[in-house]
């Protein structure tokens, strides 16, 4: 049998020696199924060789190569290694920070195909150094064939993030040379992944790779300008997920998803498609998939086949919301290319010759990725002429039509994995999910699928999406998280019959009929023929069947004609024949007709012999055809002679009433299947003889059945059907007692109705028997033939003395057995009535009584009495109304009685207490009674102890009281209110212990115990249920292993428990070896070990502190076991450890201590007093601190100072201690550490007694001496102190000065920077949304490039009359061509700089117009800025390079400002520009909070020492209540300004409270409103800077304030549109830009001066005889500088928001800018052309091209960025910030003194900071930029795309006209001197371009 149901293949395996297994692979439960662990977890990417048939498998740090039989051949680690995705490579530690040793996630693994004789390779790509690839052999993984050690930006390939996708597919190709001819074979790779935000961070999301051929100077990997790539205008938007990238056809697809960016902005799978000719990304199109369902993100898809057509097959999951995060919800959903490819198709051509839309006229298709590209309308042919697009056509190509599809199976287990295969038409899926199954789909022609099986391959992980089939077909590759399994794609070959092979509904199964095995389709020689191959799947197959077999059932013992009806049977050849074999005899030639067979049953002799305790036998029947069993049937032999042998006693009726056709011979005693017996008499069966049996048969008794022991007694029998014998043989009557046979002679005595009576001879039967009666069978024999009788003829032999042991007993024998209680000697007994010789007895003695059960019992009664022993009534009858107990009636119980010996009774109410014994009484006897007296007691309830537990219950209760032992103990109960407390212990008198129940509620409850149904409580007392206890903390988390270790416990109702314990949970490391002797040694005194088969747990108890606080010593374990599990037992309350903390108790190794004297252990340690004990030892710190320690030195304390790891130090007693015990003299130290008690040896103090005694002579000398010295120190001191302390004081006095002073100051600092941070957390709530008020692109642009202009060119429009309009503008048109020519543009640059009416401002409006001119092509501009500044370069080498850039004075460095500014604005946008408004909201604040001069602009809080206001000017805050209106209603809304405002400052306050976070632009001008103050109903006074109510001083005349015009705190005040009539002085100028600037000091009114809080010194007029003298105006101006403090204060408050921006722009912890880093390497490249190697020139470039030209510009006027209001006193400020911006990027190094600038002193300090921070910056960048070109084009197309259409490129093309105009002659005349520019024709196309645009006569 094991060959048949065994695998060859498994066979052998198990024959095989053991090392011939490969490593690591190991058969599953499923014997067919391989696998391989291997390291790498999670693994990744799967990849086979078709010609090797090699696997490669890639995962984190690892990369296997295996053979297709899963042995490993080579492993590589990749990882990990020491990298930042922050970091570009190679990584310099120094340089990057923040590298750290990083994983190397495997991200591609693909398969690079050779190329003639060049072998292929294995391209690698990981996760480190920003995703670079490698090139391995594909025979060894381990030969590298291509690395790079110094990457450069286009070789980054893969995501540098382990979450997010890369896929890639090889692309072979031809490459044109120029001219069209064909260069030669190109092999690329494309590769499509996801977006990373760190990292560079403008990689496409479709890019195309070098792969061959590589010449130098290209690159492997390289991602090359004419190889082609997606361009996309937001990377972070267009985060594209890519699941798979096919190749197919002329075409590569890409398989992705990403959020709906043109529609709903759901995720959604899109399908995309590109010519793999096309090297321009013309062709690329891509069209949404839709899974119905809501299946909407693609896991894994497989392109495959599916009805002979080729279909993509995607595994879809249901997104979590609108998020990109899969659920367990999943689909398969299968798209046919065909349908695909029209879809993708479709898309193109409405996007080319239909503007995108249908015929419907709605959007049909679109252009994505945010490009400047759109549908158009071209020819109809256009698709078909250009089917890859073109440089006219438009991409890419978006469809808004999905292709939908119906899932084919759908799941809740999120799939991850799917392969297809065909097999006999029928396509396969093989589907992975996240369980680690293998799911098996059939997939039907309609789409629809079934699921027919599914297979756990791995229950640790994940399916991984690379699903692969071998070559073969037979086997799935399946990779999981750390295996490799080779999983059968079906298990044909283990099933061996027909039902299981059907049964498995495996599409790949059919059972081969005529083969007689389960095989694939082709795999079965007549598949073709019908009923040959039953396939599996098909519902309607079954199996060949024998429908039916005639005869079923034959005799044995001869042979018959067998026929079998077969359903299924296939049709044979002529020359092919059937055979029948029965069982496994030889076999019989079958015949065959139609569907029935006929063959011969084997001959009587062949059969084998007939099982031993049967009467027949059945033999399977199989048809065969060439030794294969086609199918089975089943016949049954009968053996006649059989049913008689098994039926003894009644052979004829067993024979004749069998199932088989057996007939009875009763003179033969023989049972035979023949219809004649050789006898002649015959009885037939009784099928064939209906009616009453006709066999010889005794069937009755005719005498009593019961039979007395110990008499003699005749037994008759009756008998019928006897007269067939004939013979005079005599009867014997057979009685059986326990296999003893009696033979008595029987007389015959035939009766009328032809039966016959036999009667027995008399006899006297006995036997030993224990019970009152015995069954005997009895029969009769005739001769030696046995006579049948009925199965249930007995005699019922019974002997009355058989345990009737008492009167009551025997007389309750029923009546019939005659039994008697005898008085005879010599004891009274029972016997049959005819044996006792005297007279029985008529009544029976008095009930004797031997025991009461219980003794006491409650005075209500209500328990069960249970009484024992004799003569207590024949039944319970008797003793109803019988029994009393101490006087009171007891009722028996029915159910309790026992007849004589026992009765049951409830105890009824006494009423009071009594004392008696028990009484039964049956009928008029006297009344039994009880030597033990019975008492009626009242038991009492005294105390509970403890009153209280937690609701879980488990607490043990004492009740303590008197008679508490009334009744049985199962009498008694305990209740807490209405739960149980369970009875623990065994109950005395007066304690009962009960453990309590949980309950669902706290409080109160009553105890309650019931003795039987009476009940107790105890009076006054009850039971708190409490809050569970909760444990919040327990430390420490470790132990070791000797326990004892305290256990600080803290939490909540600790109090509550009776007994805490600790417990821990431990499993013998060896079950086996851990015999129960070793366990119990566990225990000791206070612990106890509960065994679970091998698990147990040590505990220990804990000590409660408060109702807060407990401590625990840890339990001991011996090292031989693990510690499983730390849990708190609180009563019922189990608390884990794991629960308190999140992390396990751990158990560590004792800690280990060597001997004080480790050269001789036995011999003491020598101590010199005064010094500690240094004891060494390992782990002494790992589970325990210095406090938990203590030392003992004899029997005295050995203070622990110190306790490391292997050092424990403690400082001994002074005097040698005494011996703690009497074993020695010497007293040896001892460490004690919680249970851990160790010995570490003697110690023996050095003593001082050897030493020589100082002479007394000598001492007396000595002291007097001493007395001597000490006197004349003491007189030097003296003298010394009064000297000092005269000095002190004075250094005091001074000291404290200083210190106030700098106290004042800080707790100023400290109190500003409070308010301003309670003030910017509130602001930091808005901004970053709608909050941050920067302005758009077009805003920013015309700021920056034109500063200053009223109306700037990008806001104007071409002012031309309608009739010159076209002219014009083609005129420009040509000159936008012109500009677009290098030489031309350069060539007017220095024409234009070459004139000496060209003034400096023109050069940078020139620069300006340019850059508007050119911002679609900023490639373009790039370059020839590069040119520009080549040249530049090489005028400023020639003489001082130091100097070039510093400042603006060509148009090229114009040019270079707005080049910065273009690449920054994003920069700005999301990283500078959020700090840089907190800086301008923090000084703002901080300004206002003082005083500020509305005239001269100077403030009291300011960083600027000549914007500082350095009079103590006394001002107040007042809180104004400010009207708003909001819609219909009016709101209050508090505004805080101070009474020394003027009326314009406190309108502008009020504007920036009420309009807080709204954009400068957008709120109303504080001149267009008046200031209304509001007192009463009618009291409105409109309030001014100036009106009649002005205070005049001579020529000075004062702006009023709400001081002036005594405004109240908390008045209110309302903002109102200004009348016409209104005309109030104005002080301020508000300027295009933003900026207000104060009242100039030189404007006048009507001859008057105007001033606020200063008047202006400088005064040219006033009198001689007013001006001091020289000496009071050095007073005068020395006394101001003590307010240079408030200075130092303003700069502490702010320094935050100062670091703040700094960081932002110089940080390289995000990649800088590109352009920074393309500049930066752009100015690298000239210094090292030009030969420049000292670092300090290119440090000066580096500054002023960006710092100088761009941030200084951005810091000092936050207005070109952000959309606010510069006031003098803000810019004042932020001009000392610029300053020292400017001063830490100076190389210079930074010296000051008494003279310098008071704002260099104020950041001396900062500047050496902020200088490092540039240094790293530079530094960082250098190390980093390397070969960023590429990536600066990309973003430059983007930038050009993204912000052309703001540009009003006509208006700056007529303006640029107009210099040419001017300096036409010059223009002209330069351009013809060229030889170039002659070629080009430049100067005649300048005169086309002339006469357009303004009729100009030209030469033309």
């Amino acid at each position: 049998m094991l060959a048949s149901s065994t695998p060859l293949s498994v066979l052998l395996l198990l024959l095989l020696p053991p090392s011939s297994l490969p490593a690591d692979v190991g058969l599953t439960l499923d014997p067919s199924v391989q696998r391989v662990d291997l390291q790498g977890a999670p693994l990744s990417h799967l990849l086979l060789n078709g010609v090797s048939g090699h696997l490669y498998v890639g995962g984190v740090d690892h990369l296997y190569q295996l053979t297709s039989d899963l042995v490993v051949m080579s492993h590589v680690k990749t990882g990990p290694h020491l990298d930042s995705p922050d970091c570009l490579p190679p990584i310099v530690p120094q340089d990057c920070p923040s590298a750290r040793p990083t994983h190397n996630h495997n991200k591609l693994l693909l398969l690079e195909p050779g190329q003639g004789v060049e072998p292929g390779s294995l391209i690698v790509c990981g996760s480190l150094y920003q995703g670079i690839c490698d090139k391995r052999s594909l025979a060894n993984i381990s030969q590298l064939i291509y690395q790079t050690s110094n990457p450069v930006d286009t070789q980054y390939v893969a995501a540098n993030d382990p979450r997010v996708s890369t896929v890639a597919v090889v692309i072979t190709t031809e490459y044109k040379q120029e001219g069209g001819a064909v260069g030669g074979v190109l092999r690329l790779m494309l590769v499509g992944r996801g977006y990373t935000s760190k990292g560079p961070g403008d990689i496409p999301p479709i890019t195309t790779r070098r792969l061959f051929p590589v010449v130098p100077p290209r690159r492997a990997f390289s991602q090359e300008e004419e190889l082609g790539k997606l361009v996309v205008g937001s990377y972070s938007e267009y985060n594209n997920h890519f699941v798979k990238a096919v190749t197919y056809g002329n075409h590569v697809y890409f398989l992705f998803s990403r959020r709906d960016m043109w529609h709903k902005k759901e995720y959604r799978t899109y399908a995309s498609r590109l010519c793999t000719s096309d090297r321009s990304f013309y062709s690329y199109v891509e069209v949404p998939l839709l899974c119905q369902g809501g299946y909407n993100l693609a896991q894994a898809a497989w392109l495959g086949h599916h009805s002979g057509k080729p279909a993509l097959f995607v595994v879809m999951a249901a997104g979590q919301a609108s998020t990109p995060v899969a659920t367990g919800r999943s689909a398969l959903c299968a798209y046919g290319m065909a349908e695909l490819d029209g879809m993708l198709q479709r898309a193109q051509e409405v996007c080319y010759t239909e503007g995108g839309r249908g015929s419907s006229g709605q959007e049909e298709a679109y252009i994505e990725y945010a490009v400047s590209s759109k549908c158009l309308k071209l020819p109809k042919d256009s698709l078909y002429e250009y089917p890859c697009g073109g440089e006219h056509t438009p991409n890419p190509i978006a469809s808004t039509v999905p292709l939908p599809a119906t899932p084919t199976f759908t799941t809740t287990i999120q799939l991850t994995a799917v392969t297809t295969a065909t097999e006999a038409g029928h396509t396969v899926a093989f589907l992975g999910d996240q369980g680690g199954r293998l799911h098996k789909v059939l997939v039907h022609s309609n789409w629809s699928g079934d699921l027919y099986s599914s297979v756990l391959v791995d229950s640790g992980g994940g399916v991984s999406a690379d699903l692969l089939l071998d070559d073969s077909q037979q086997h799935v590759f399946v990779l999981t998280r750390n295996r490799l399994s080779k999983v059968p794609v079906s298990s044909c070959e283990r099933q061996t019959d027909c039902q299981s092979c059907l049964a498995v509904k495996d599409p790949y199964c059919g059972w081969c009929v005529l083969e007689g095995r389960c095989s694939r389709k082709h795999q079965c020689e007549r598949h073709m023929q019908p009923n040959h191959w039953l396939w599996s799947f098909e519902p309607t197959n079954q199996c060949v069947t024998v429908q039916s077999l005639q005869p079923a059932n034959h005799s044995k013992d001869e042979q018959t004609q067998v026929t079998l009806s077969v359903i299924q049977l296939p049709v044979i050849t002529e020359a092919e024949s059937l055979s029948c074999v029965f069982q496994l005899l030889p076999p019989q030639p079958a015949i065959v007709t139609g569907t029935s067979i006929t063959c011969q049953s084997p001959a009587p002799e062949l059969l084998p012999p007939m099982p031993t305790g049967s009467d027949h036998m059945t033999l399977p029947v199989s048809l065969t055809f060439d030794h294969v069993t086609i199918t089975t049937g089943h016949m049954t032999f009968y053996d006649c002679g059989a049913v008689s042998r098994l039926n003894q006693s009644s052979q004829c009726l067993a024979c004749v009433s069998s199932r088989w056709r057996c007939n009875w011979c009763p003179l033969d005693q023989h049972c035979t299947h023949n219809h004649s017996c050789p006898n002649q008499h015959i009885i037939l069966n009784q099928r064939d003889s209906p009616g009453p049996s006709s066999c010889p048969l005794v069937f009755a008794l005719q005498s009593s059945a019961l039979v007395p022991l110990g008499l003699r007694t005749t037994v008759v029998l009756k008998g019928r059907n006897l007269d067939v014998f004939k013979d005079n043989v005599p009867y014997v009557c057979v009685v059986e007692i326990e296999g003893v046979q009696f033979n008595l002679t029987a007389a015959v005595e035939k009766t009328q109705d032809n039966t016959h009576t036999f009667t027995c001879s008399h006899h006297q039967f006995q036997y030993e028997v224990s019970q009152l009666q015995y069954l005997a069978p009895v029969y009769l024999r005739r001769g030696e033939r046995r006579i049948d009788a009925s199965p249930d003829l007995r005699l019922q032999l019974y002997d009355c003395s058989a345990g009737q042991s008492d009167c009551s007993q025997c007389r309750a024998v029923p009546e019939e057995y005659g039994c008697v209680w005898c008085p005879g000697s010599p004891a009274p007994s029972c016997l049959f009535n005819q044996s006792c010789f005297s007279i029985p007895a008529d009544t029976c003695p008095p009930p004797q009584i031997t025991q009461v059960l219980p003794v006491s019992g409650p005075l209500e009664g209500g328990i069960l009495l249970t009484v024992t022993g004799s003569n207590l009534g024949m039944r319970y009858q008797d003793v109803v109304g019988g029994v009393t107990v101490a006087g009171m009636q007891c009722l028996p119980q029915p159910e309790g009685y026992q007849i004589s010996t026992r009765v049951v009774c409830e105890l009824q109410p006494s009423g009071k207490q009594r004392v008696g014994p028990v009484l039964v009484t049956v009928g008029t006897t006297s009344p039994g009674r009880s030597k033990q007296k019975f008492t009626y007691q009242d038991p009492q309830l005294l105390d509970l102890v403890p009153d209280k537990g937690p609701v879980s219950g488990g607490t043990r209760l004492t009740i303590r009281g008197r008679q508490l032992l009334t009744g049985q103990t199962s009498d008694l109960s305990a209740f807490l209110g209405q739960q149980p407390c369970y009875i623990v212990e065994e109950v005395n008198d007066t304690q009962l212990v009960c453990q309590t129940g949980s309950s669902n509620r706290t409080g109160g409850v009553t105890v309650r115990v019931l003795f039987g149904k009476a009940e107790r409580s105890i009076p006054n007392v009850m039971f708190r249920y409490l809050d569970d206890p909760v444990v919040t903390d327990a430390t420490p988390a470790e132990s070791f292993y000797a326990g004892g270790r305290v256990i600080m416990v803290m939490g909540r109702n600790l109090d509550v428990v009776q007994q805490p314990i600790i417990s821990v949970w431990v499993e013998p490391v060896d079950v086996q070896r851990v015999k129960r002797k070793r366990r119990l040694a566990l225990l000791s005194a206070k612990q106890q070990l509960v065994f679970n088969s091998t698990m147990a747990t040590v505990s220990q108890p804990c000590s409660v502190l408060s109702s807060s606080q407990m401590t625990c010593p840890t339990p001991s374990v011996t090292p031989e076991v693990k510690v499983k599990g730390v849990w708190f037992q609180l009563d019922n309350v189990r608390v884990h450890y794991e629960t308190i903390k999140g992390r396990s108790f751990t158990y560590y190794p004792n800690p280990h201590f060597f001997p004080l004297n480790r050269e001789a252990p036995d011999a003491p340690y020598r101590f010199k007093p005064g010094g500690v004990i240094a004891v060494e030892g390992q782990d002494l710190t790992r589970a325990m601190t210095r406090q938990e320690v203590t030392a003992r030195l004899g029997d005295q304390e050995c203070e622990v100072k110190t306790l490391d790891n292997t050092h424990l130090y403690c400082e001994p007693p002074e005097s040698q201690p005494m011996s703690a015990d009497d074993s020695s003299e010497l007293p040896s130290l001892q460490v004690v550490m919680g249970n851990l008690q160790v010995d570490l040896g003697l110690v023996q103090y050095d003593s001082d007694s050897l030493l020589p005694l100082v002479p007394l002579a000598a001492q007396i000398g000595l002291g007097a001496g001493a007395a001597v010295i000490i006197l004349s120190v003491l007189v030097i001191i003296l003298m010394y102190r009064r000297k000092s302390k005269q000095a002190l004081r004075d250094y005091k006095k001074v000291l404290l000065q200083l210190e106030t002073l700098e106290i004042n100051v800080g707790d100023q600092c400290r109190k500003e920077f409070t308010d301003l941070m309670t003030e910017m957390m509130d602001l930091s709530s808005d901004v970053g949304g709608p909050g941050l008020p920067l302005l758009d692109y077009r805003m920013y642009a015309e700021r920056v490039f034109f500063p200053g202009q009223q109306v700037a060119p990008l806001s104007r429009q071409l002012d031309l009359p309608d009739s010159r309009r076209q002219t014009v503008e083609q005129g420009l048109q040509q000159l936008n061509n012109l500009l677009n020519n290098r030489l031309f543009l350069t060539r007017f640059i220095h024409t234009l700089e070459a004139q000496q009416g060209f003034s400096q401002r023109d050069r940078g409006y020139v620069a300006s117009l340019l850059t508007m001119a050119l911002h679609d092509k900023l490639e373009y501009f790039t370059e020839v800025m590069k040119c520009l500044l080549q040249d530049l370069v090489q005028q400023y080498v020639a003489k001082n390079p130091k100097l070039m850039l510093r400042r603006t004075e060509t148009v090229v460095e114009k040019m270079l400002t707005n080049w910065m500014s273009i690449c920054l604005y994003s920069f700005l946008k999301e990283v500078a520009g959020e700090p840089l408004y907190m800086l301008y909201r923090a000084i703002k604040y901080q300004v206002d909070k003082g005083p500020v001069d509305a005239v001269t602009g100077k403030a009291k809080r300011t960083l600027n020492d000549s914007h500082l206001l350095r009079e103590d000017i006394d001002y107040c805050a007042v809180t104004l209540t400010v009207l708003v209106k909001n819609g219909a209603e009016v709101q209050p809304c508090p505004v805080k300004v101070l009474d020394t405002d003027t009326i314009t400052q406190v309108k502008d306050k009020i504007l920036d409270q009420v309009y807080r976070g709204a954009p400068f632009s957008q709120r109303p001008a504080a001149d267009n409103l008046d200031l209304e103050w509001r007192s009463g109903q009618a009291g409105h006074l409109t309030l001014s800077d100036d009106d009649v109510t002005a205070v005049v001083h001579g020529r000075w005349k004062r702006l009023n304030t709400l001081q002036h015009y005594k405004v109240p705190d908390g008045a209110t005040v309302a903002l109102i549109p200004r009348s016409q009539s209104s005309s109030g002085l104005r002080v301020n100028q508000v300027f295009q830009t933003g900026e207000k600037t104060p009242m100039l000091e030189g404007e006048e009114e009507e001859g008057l001066r105007l001033w606020h809080l200063v008047k202006s010194s400088e005064d040219p007029e006033i009198p001689k005889h007013r001006k001091s003298s020289m000496r009071e105006r050095e007073r005068a101006k020395a006394i101001p500088e003590i307010y240079l403090t408030r200075l130092l204060s303003m700069k502490g408050t702010l320094q935050k928001f100062v670091d703040d921006v700094f960081v932002a722009i110089l940080s390289t912890k995000r990649p800088p800018p590109i352009a920074v880093r393309f500049f930066f390497d752009f100015l690298d490249d000239m210094a090292e052309k030009h030969g420049i190697d000292d670092p300090e020139t290119v440090h000066i470039w580096k500054t002023n091209s960006l710092p100088l030209r761009f941030w200084v510009n951005i810091l000092k006027n936050p207005q070109f960025v952000l959309d606010v209001q510069v006031t003098d006193s803000i810019d004042a400020v932020l001009s000392v910030i610029a300053q020292t911006f400017i001063d830490s990027c100076t190389t210079s190094e930074h010296k000051v003194g008494r003279d310098s600038p008071v704002n260099k002193l104020l950041y001396a300090r900062e500047i050496p900071r902020y200088k490092q921070l540039v240094e790293r910056y530079y530094s960082d960048i250098h190390s980093a930029a390397s070969g960023c070109y590429q990536e600066m084009n990309s973003t430059l197309t983007e930038l050009s795309g993204s912000f052309a259409s703001e540009m009003n490129s006509l208006v700056a093309l007529h303006e640029l006209y107009k210099y040419i105009n001017k300096y036409y002659d010059q223009i002209i005349m330069s351009l013809e001197e060229d030889s170039s520019g002659q070629k080009m024709q430049l100067a005649y196309r300048l005169q086309q371009v002339a006469a357009l645009v303004e009729n100009k006569v030209t030469d033309l």
